[in-house]
């Protein structure tokens, strides 16, 4: 017997039909360089995206917040870093998770590998497969906090003409396209 019964209403309010998901193309605002587009699809909590526009299907859930990246080959993220544990698992294709001061250290990941990278440590990561990848991202903590960028990354958005307001999130261009 169920402790707390759970109406099939309830249970469609804590679902996410990933054919039903509407993925960001600027999810961070690296993704206006074409090294680091990709596509975002939140899933459970908000993360640390940057893109105001971004809809979250599964609010109600405390303690992480949980993603799909899909990006083509040799796409992925510029280096960066937050303050909560991160946990990065490819659903399909090969991806390189990347990190240190300058990105000098890469490991490459199959379909199911699980790597977790700690608080305060710069990251980034790349689809090094064939074809279209999709990789699963889990953040800890009910406030992910934002990402804070390598200087070289926030050079290069800002000569593309964006930034990130007060809150951390992208303005300047045609946010959310």
């Amino acid at each position: 017997m169920d402790r707390k019964p759970v109406t099939r209403e309830e249970m469609l309010k804590r679902t996410a039909f990933f054919d039903k998901l509407q993925p960001s193309s600027r999810p961070l605002v690296d993704a206006v360089l074409p090294q680091f587009q990709r596509q975002i699809f939140n899933i459970i909590g908000g993360g640390v995206t940057e893109d105001p526009t971004m809809h979250i299907p599964i609010r109600d859930a405390e303690g992480f917040h949980l993603s799909i990246v899909k990006a083509e080959p040799q796409k992925g993220t510029g280096l960066h870093d937050h303050t909560t544990t991160e946990v990065f698992m490819p659903l399909q294709g090969s991806w390189a998770i990347i990190w240190g001061s300058k990105g000098e250290n890469e490991l490459v990941l199959n379909e199911w590998d699980v790597v977790s990278v700690p608080p305060g440590v710069n990251r980034g990561f790349r689809n090094v497969g064939a074809g279209t990848g999709h990789l699963l991202v889990v953040l800890e903590g009910t406030d992910p906090g934002r990402v804070a960028w390598v200087d070289s990354v926030m050079s290069a958005v800002r000569e593309k003409g964006f930034d990130l307001d007060e809150r951390g999130k992208i303005v300047g261009g045609e946010v959310g396209a």
